[in-house]
């Protein structure tokens, strides 16, 4: 087993196609694709939220609170077995500042933990603390699970700077049935053709030379939630 923390300031940005077309050349002077996004390859992601049932999680984040958080199983394939690895995470955004907590389980310890509570088992000090803070959340909320929403990712790393990225996500796909990550990538587009979502990570101030590259580009920062867009979308949106 084992365990991610991160912590981090994320910007977002929606871009169109040219725009990421664009973008990439001057991205390329000062940082490199990620180890799985070589020659222009990109890989995916595969993630079942959790919240009440009556969505108060979202609901809560939408309303732009200083402290929310939120829980995912994730995946980087298509689980075919209970002892195939998946994360959990447990992302807090606490006055604009990410914090993440990331547990590494086999599918079966991840659902059990999830579903019924019962806590994985580790040796390892700092793996407790964060299965801890994970089965907190569980007491506090009472979640199941209620969106499936899978990407497709490009993405950079700072030459000088690796705790700097830049990704690129699109194909975003989203359902609210058949919810396990074993029944495979199939849903509704989030956004429109074209489209891509462009999220800068970064642990102090965003660098100039990208800054400038943004506003040569017409790329302005937004206030955007895979979740929550998919929540107001599919919810609210089809409700009205």
């Amino acid at each position: 087993m084992a365990i991610s923390i991160f912590k981090r300031y994320e910007k977002k940005f929606l871009i169109s196609k040219e725009q990421y077309e664009l973008l990439i050349p001057k991205l390329l002077e000062y940082m490199e694709p990620d180890e799985y996004c070589r020659n222009g390859q990109n890989y995916t992601i595969y993630n079942i939220y959790y919240d009440t049932k009556d969505n108060s999680l979202i609901r809560h984040s939408l309303a732009k609170p200083y402290y929310k958080e939120k829980l995912r199983i994730r995946s980087y394939f298509v689980p075919k077995s209970d002892k195939d690895i998946v994360f959990v995470e447990l992302k807090k955004k606490i006055g604009g500042v990410v914090n993440k907590r990331r547990v590494v389980l086999t599918l079966k310890e991840a659902i059990d933990f999830v579903h019924k509570g019962i806590k994985p088992v580790s040796e390892d000090y700092i793996q407790v603390q964060v299965i801890n803070e994970i089965e907190h959340f569980l007491n506090m909320y009472t979640v199941v699970p209620t969106a499936y929403i899978s990407y497709n990712r490009n993405a950079f790393f700072g030459k000088d700077d690796k705790e700097f990225r830049v990704t690129f996500d699109s194909n975003i796909t989203t359902r609210r049935k058949a919810l396990s990550l074993e029944k495979g990538d199939f849903g509704d587009q989030l956004l429109e053709n074209g489209q891509y979502l462009m999220e800068v990570k970064i642990s102090a101030a965003m660098p100039m030379w990208l800054a400038n590259a943004l506003s040569e580009l017409g790329i302005y920062s937004t206030s955007f939630s895979k979740y929550g867009f998919e929540y107001q979308k599919n919810c609210i949106g089809k409700a009205m």
